[in-house]
């Protein structure tokens, strides 16, 4: 029996969240090392492997080891290699082979707390490495990494043709070590050299707490196995507070379990509207996943400004995306991420995972998330100058329009 994890977020260097648990399997059969060998794919023609076997064996029989730099591998590694190839040719960031160690340490990852520098990354439309956001009061925030940075060298190593995986895998290590960075910035014409020293990465979730001008505010850092219990208390406190104007920070949020952004949504959603939809493309039928109706709201005055960014990934725009598209807030900031595919994390035995790719965040309207993420209502923008000063022209606007409401 296979298990499998299910991922709505990008990969964190200081973080990976799994979502929900499910069962499915594959069906293959695979004859013999033969060098005429064929395999059987349910649903599809025979593929010959003979050039598989025949490489197989030109290099069993002939390789020599001639520098100190190469390796015999075992046949197991071999065949790790074959499985890493078979995933890399399908050009997709997220769609990973995990041999037994590195399963170990992404596994590590999902337990929120390790050595790190604390940021989550992705990959842009060139295949570069991008920080989608660095986390609350991590190494890397303190260091000075932004969302946006294109991170093109990590210590020694050029991330050129690197996938996510692979760069936290250079990036992660034991706490008390420094690991260096080499930045593309916008803006800014030198390749930047940040130097962060690692540290357990112990992962915030949310801070609320009431302006005094009628405006109540909940920053939520990220959406972890317990983050939807602490929202409620927060909104709780909202309204013990007697405010009924909302601001929800989720600005470099890069998401976690889908269970809390549906959870979150259904607090400010009648029963059944739709949060977000799984779409398999015809491979597996459609998932709408919908509110579970608590509608806290229903007799209440609310109005609601959700804060976005380029950091606001994954379950932050499935939450973001369902309330400002059934109409109970607006947007203000800048497009979001677009992180908006579906993880599923597949055991294959022997201590190795594979993580792929099998469907679309749709939002209620039918939109892709990944087709260029949210739009917000209101758009401003906060710059590096804004930031160092203390100014946060992106709340001001949020505030600004709360108070024609």
């Amino acid at each position: 029996m296979t298990k499998q994890k299910w991922a709505a977020i990008g990969v964190l260097v200081a973080l990976a969240f799994a979502f929900s648990v499910g069962l499915y399997t594959g069906v293959s059969e695979i004859n013999s090392n033969r060098a005429d060998a064929q395999v059987m794919v349910k649903g599809q023609p025979a593929t010959d492997m003979s050039q598989f076997w025949n490489a197989w064996n030109v290099l069993s029989s002939n390789f020599v080891q001639v520098h100190a730099s190469t390796t015999i591998p075992t046949d197991q590694q071999k065949v790790y290699g074959a499985i890493a190839g078979l995933t890399a040719s399908y050009g997709d960031p997220y769609t990973v082979f995990f041999p037994p160690s590195d399963a170990q340490v992404f596994n590590d990852d999902i337990s929120g707390s390790f050595g790190g520098v604390g940021m989550d990354m992705g990959q842009n439309s060139n295949g570069q490495i991008v920080v989608i956001s660095p986390l609350k009061g991590s190494p890397s925030e303190a260091a000075g990494v932004r969302s946006g940075d294109i991170v093109v060298g990590i210590d020694a190593t050029s991330t050129d043709g690197m996938v996510v995986d692979q760069a936290v895998k250079y990036i992660r290590g034991p706490k008390g070590t420094p690991v260096l960075l080499t930045i593309e910035r916008d803006g800014v014409k030198e390749l930047l050299k940040i130097k962060i020293v690692r540290d357990t990465i112990n992962i915030p979730i949310i801070n609320a707490y009431a302006r005094g001008d009628g405006i109540y505010v909940i920053e939520l850092y990220s959406f972890s196995q317990n983050s939807a219990d602490l929202f409620r208390g927060a909104l709780r406190d909202f309204f013990a507070s007697g405010d009924t104007k909302l601001i929800l920070d989720l600005r470099g949020n890069p998401g976690g379990y889908l269970d809390a952004a549906v959870t979150m949504a259904s607090y400010f959603l009648p029963v059944g509207d739709v949060v977000v939809t799984e779409d398999f493309k015809g491979k597996a039928d459609n998932i709408a996943h919908r509110s579970l109706g608590y509608n806290s709201f229903a007799n209440k005055q609310l109005s609601m400004a959700i804060l976005v960014d380029q950091g606001s990934a994954s379950a932050s725009e499935i939450l973001s995306g369902a309330l400002q598209q059934h109409g109970v807030a607006k947007l203000v900031g800048t497009r979001t991420f677009g992180k908006g595919s579906v993880q599923q994390l597949v055991d294959l035995g022997g201590g190795a995972e594979l993580k792929v790719t099998v469907a679309r965040w749709l939002t209620p309207n039918g939109t892709s998330i990944s087709d260029g993420g949210l739009t917000p209502d209101i758009k401003v923008t906060r710059t590096a100058a804004d930031q160092a000063a203390g100014k946060d022209p992106q709340k001001d606007a949020a505030i600004a329009w709360l108070a024609t409401q």
